[in-house]
């Protein structure tokens, strides 16, 4: 298949996989149509990009230890066609450890990834859970998200929300059938984190193209390994009077609630994308 070093596999109408990347070596991948961005079409959501990066980590350092905090920074836009993951690990431990992980466009850093590791012990006696579980997928209403975003991205999700869900506030249940890398099976963490950025477009508190509000980060708490399909969020978006918001939702997967997750906002009224941004 050939390959566009700077362009979306499908971006000029021909045929692309029903996947998020192709693997083109040990390190190395090209993006495909469907994990366009939601900001601009030359850009990767960072839902998918984030997925693979931690893909990478839970393949090329396989452990028993489970997977406590995945937080990303945006360094950049997170550009389209070929790219690189690069995987370190920064402290190592028996029981503790810490990896880093990056995704790059030649020598340009678009997305760092710092992922603790803790060991796993049996806590079942002194388990609590405070969140409050989701109603099912069936429970809730089919979302049109393409009809609030664009974008590869968001066309690949099957959406569901509540019906109570209003602008800064909902529950909600997003899946796709699309894994990340063509022919290979998504690793456990991974096929569940893929879909979490998608929590600051849920119940958006403004409609893009009035309101900027990209978020520059994506941190994820667990305090159980999720199960990847179906992933739910409960949640809430707040925008300061000074050009900062947060998104922040309770995360679950079919078995009830995993963690949380939070976005730090950059809020622009009156702008669809601001120029140079990023």
């Amino acid at each position: 298949m050939p390959v566009a070093a700077n362009l979306h596999l499908g971006h000029a109408g021909e045929a692309y996989p029903e996947a998020f990347y192709v693997r083109l070596g040990e390190r190395r991948f090209v993006s495909t149509l469907h994990s366009q961005g939601a900001w601009q079409p030359g850009e990767q959501h960072l839902g998918p990009a984030s997925g693979l990066v931690l893909a990478e980590v839970e393949r090329r350092l396989p452990s028993d230890k489970l997977i406590s905090r995945v937080s990303f920074d945006v360094l950049g836009v997170i550009h389209s066609g070929e790219l690189t993951i690069d995987v370190e690990v920064v402290r190592p431990g028996r029981s503790i450890e810490l990896i880093e992980a990056s995704m790059r466009h030649g020598d340009l850093t678009s997305v760092r990834a710092r992922i603790w590791r803790l060991a796993a012990t049996d806590t079942t006696r002194v388990q609590g859970i405070e969140w409050t579980p989701l109603p099912p997928p069936d429970a809730m209403r089919l979302q049109a998200f393409s009809s609030v975003w664009s974008g590869g991205f968001i066309e690949s999700l099957e959406v569901r929300q509540d019906v109570d869900a209003r602008p800064g506030r909902g529950r909600s249940w997003i899946r796709t059938r699309y894994p990340l890398v063509e022919g290979e099976t998504d690793p456990p963490v991974a096929g569940f984190l893929k879909l979490l950025d998608t929590a600051n477009g849920l119940v958006v508190r403004e409609r893009p193209g009035r309101v900027f509000f990209a978020n520059v980060d994506l941190t994820v708490h667990f305090f159980r390994q999720p199960e990847a399909g179906w992933v739910g969020f409960d949640t809430r978006v707040n925008f300061g009077p000074t050009g900062l918001g947060e998104t922040s939702s309770v995360l679950s997967d079919i078995r009830g609630p995993v963690g949380t997750v939070a976005q730090s906002l950059t809020v622009r009224v009156g702008e669809n994308r601001p120029a140079g941004l990023r």
